[in-house]
């Protein structure tokens, strides 16, 4: 059993940065892809950014590349979502979430996740 703690999130004006950060416990975090998701009120649960076990491989939803750098730590069991120049529209609340799966395909779809954090809230205002 894996656990998932976010943290990071609060509000930000537009143009601004933050900084999320989701520790693990309770497994091999090594062994697991990791990934960011989103979901503002009223919609669905969006996939945001993803990274391969070894951090090697990274994907991105397009309207964030170029603005949000998703990266990991091993040694501290903690994935970061660095996320710059954010706009109104990245207002949601921010989920990361273990697969143990390790493919594109695999690491970009919500329902491929087996392990996911409470969440943490991200206000950007315009």
């Amino acid at each position: 059993q894996v656990q998932l703690v976010e943290s990071g999130g609060g509000l930000v004006q537009a143009g601004g940065s933050l900084r999320l950060s989701c520790a693990a416990s309770g497994g091999t975090f090594s062994s697991y892809g990791m990934g960011w998701f989103r979901q503002a009120p009223g919609k669905e649960r969006e996939f945001v950014a993803a990274l391969s076990r070894n951090g090697y491989s990274t994907y991105y939803v397009d309207s964030v590349k170029g603005r949000f750098t998703i990266s990991r730590d091993n040694a501290k069991n903690t994935v970061y979502l660095q996320m710059n120049s954010l706009k109104p529209e990245d207002t949601a609340y921010y989920y990361c979430a273990a697969c143990s799966g390790g493919s594109r395909e695999v690491l970009t779809i919500a329902r491929f996740y087996r392990y996911w954090g409470q969440g943490t809230q991200v206000t950007v205002s315009s």
